[in-house]
């Protein structure tokens, strides 16, 4: 019988702390936070969910990683990329623009977007409001990632100016160093506005 995982306040929000299955609402899970790619819950303990707590074991999902991830207006999600392993998106609210290979495309609410492996890609906030996305990605011993130099991306601050394969590029990031780094309860999406409670107490995405 698998065990339930034990959840702990980390500073940021709700974490898991030990092996298990485990039920969190977004607004009460770990949040991070940066100038450079705005929020985002990744529902797993990682290293930088427990910046604040080196004493705990990171707890990391072994098969498939899951990101619900706030975009502020103007704003990329993270550097233009490719993985080696299959990427899906949904957009929950707001709007985006899409950078895919040599194509931009304007995303809303409920658009879905399938990466198979290999395929270039990030996102950019739109419009006057946050963006909502929803991102999967499957993990596999040996996955790579390389960021390429595009200047579709670069117009928008989201790509490297000289081709590497370094998972760490987006930590060189002005604003992805320091305290901006860490987990910060007080500036969590989930506590400022852009999840409110439903009904049944559970959150949902303000559109």
């Amino acid at each position: 019988m698998v065990e339930e995982a034990r959840l702990e306040d980390v500073g940021s929000g709700l974490t898991p702390v030990s092996p298990g299955w485990f039920v969190v609402n977004v607004a009460d899970a770990a949040w991070l936070r940066n100038d450079a790619f705005g929020g985002r819950c990744v529902f797993e303990s990682s290293g930088r969910v427990l910046a604040e707590r080196p004493d705990l074991e990171p707890q990391m999902f072994a098969e498939t990683g899951f990101t619900l991830a706030v975009l502020e207006p103007g704003k990329p999600s993270g550097m233009y990329h490719a993985e080696s392993a299959q990427e899906d998106f949904l957009v929950l609210s707001g709007t985006c623009l899409l950078l895919l290979e040599d194509e931009e495309r304007l995303l809303r609410a409920w658009d879905f977007v399938h990466c198979p492996a290999g395929t270039r890609h990030t996102f950019v906030g739109t419009g006057d409001t946050p963006c909502v996305l929803f991102m999967t990605g499957a993990r596999r011993e040996g996955d790579t990632i390389v960021y390429p130099v595009a200047d579709h991306a670069l117009v928008h601050g989201a790509s490297v100016d000289t081709e590497t394969d370094s998972p760490h590029v987006e930590l060189a990031m002005p604003g992805l160093s320091g305290p901006r780094l860490e987990a910060r309860l007080e500036r969590s999406p989930a506590r400022s506005g852009v999840f409110s409670a439903s009904k049944s107490g559970r959150a949902s995405a303000n559109t």
